[in-house]
């Protein structure tokens, strides 16, 4: 199994920036992906950003391209998700997760049930 821990969330002002990190440990050869989601309150936990850890596939949600980076560096087991122009609506609890099997298409990217590892989560706050 893969453990993740996240860290880097906190509060910041409208058009800020924050970087969030995800630490991986344990099975973290197991996975073929990763992948950030968030849920606000009241809301169901959707999809941000996605990455394959071989080869440069990347995926995000309509609502961050180009607001939102996400990276890894696999000498350290992290992966970043570098979040630029942040608006209040991006107020949310971030979710780092890993994804076992080999997806093809960016929908399968957004999949949150194709992710079988999930961190604690970490929040953003976003102010007015």
């Amino acid at each position: 199994q893969v453990q993740l821990v996240e860290s880097g969330g906190g509060l910041v002002q409208a058009g800020g920036s924050l970087r969030l990190s995800c630490a991986a440990s344990g099975r973290t050869f197991s996975s073929d992906g990763m992948g950030w989601f968030r849920q606000a309150p009241g809301k169901e936990r959707e999809f941000v950003a996605a990455m394959s850890l071989i080869g440069r596939s990347r995926a995000y949600a309509d609502s961050v391209k180009v607001r939102f980076t996400i990276s890894g560096d696999s000498a350290k087991n992290t992966v970043y998700l570098q979040m630029n122009s942040l608006k209040p609506e991006d107020t949310a609890v971030y979710y780092c997760a890993a994804r076992p099997q080999r997806v093809t298409t960016n929908q399968a990217m957004g999949d949150l049930r194709k992710y079988n590892a999930w961190g604690q989560g970490t929040q953003v706050t976003v102010s007015s």
